[in-house]
């Protein structure tokens, strides 16, 4: 069972074909997780409910994997009344 102090990542766009993909972090790391792989402003350092451009880059080997825009929702004002980020 997951409790509430575990932060969680999952895909949060519908199956199927669609024109983007959603990725979503929730729990009290999702920003520092979300700073590991996102390279524009310091996600941990914006106010909520802002969204930022920036790329993300594989933790394995650093390159590239696509540019991207980071939405960030701080808790209790977001969707799962946790720290989100959208990517």
């Amino acid at each position: 069972m997951i409790s509430n102090e575990q932060t969680i990542a999952a895909i949060a766009t519908a199956p199927g074909v669609g024109a983007i993909g959603v990725i979503r972090l929730s729990g009290p790391e999702a920003l520092v997780i979300a700073d590991r792989i996102f390279k524009g402003k310091r996600l941990a350092e914006q106010a909520t409910h802002t969204i930022h451009f920036g790329k993300i880059f594989s933790p394995a080997d650093g390159s590239a994997i696509d540019e991207v825009v980071a939405s960030i929702y701080r808790g209790p004002r977001s969707y799962t009344g946790e720290d989100v980020v959208e990517i």
